[in-house]
């Protein structure tokens, strides 16, 4: 999954029409450089590359004083679809920098539906925990192998936390706190 074609596309739904530079200056008001990977240039190319794909259409052209005009975007059907797609990904994903793109815009999704996704999150980080955990006996000693038994404790550590941590969104979200669509 592209977290920089979530996150165009989740900004492009909040802020259409909006141009490269304003939806970049979003993202930066947003800090998402600290939880993604997410570069400048590939802000560009995803737009481009959704352009081309149909799932973002240029709506205008805004007049600038300081250079060439800035061509506005804005969602398409497709790019509604290729977000909703996009969001399912992210809010079932054990990857860090997925499931903060998918956090980022759970509110564009009915309540009952961004539930059930991270109740899967929770379910797959356990599993994850539980397969780590199985393996520690199966490893050799502290003394023989010291780093395989204290990685496989780390990463079970990154898992249970991770799914301690969705357990408490899913306590808000099911006690009706954050905005939803509904």
């Amino acid at each position: 999954m592209s977290v920089v074609r979530l996150l165009v596309l989740g900004v492009m739904r909040l802020r259409q029409p909006v141009h490269g530079y304003a939806l970049r200056q979003e993202l930066l008001s947003w800090r998402a450089e600290t939880w993604t990977n997410v570069k400048p240039g590939s802000i560009y190319h995803a737009l481009k590359q959704l352009t081309r794909e149909g799932k973002l259409s240029a709506f205008a052209t805004e007049n600038s004083d300081q250079g060439p005009g800035r061509t506005l975007f804005e969602l398409t059907a497709a790019g509604e679809a290729e977000f909703r797609k996009l969001m399912d990904e992210a809010l079932i994903s054990i990857d860090m920098e997925e499931l903060g793109a998918g956090i980022a815009f759970m509110d564009a999704l009915p309540r009952a539906h961004v539930i059930a996704k991270l109740r899967e999150q929770s379910r797959r980080s356990a599993a994850v925990r539980a397969d780590l955990l199985a393996m520690i006996p199966d490893f050799p000693g502290r003394y023989e192998a010291p780093h395989a038994t204290d990685l496989l404790e780390l990463w079970s550590g990154v898992f249970a936390n991770l799914s301690a941590w969705t357990e408490g969104v899913l306590a808000r979200l099911e006690a009706g706190e954050y905005r939803m669509p509904e």
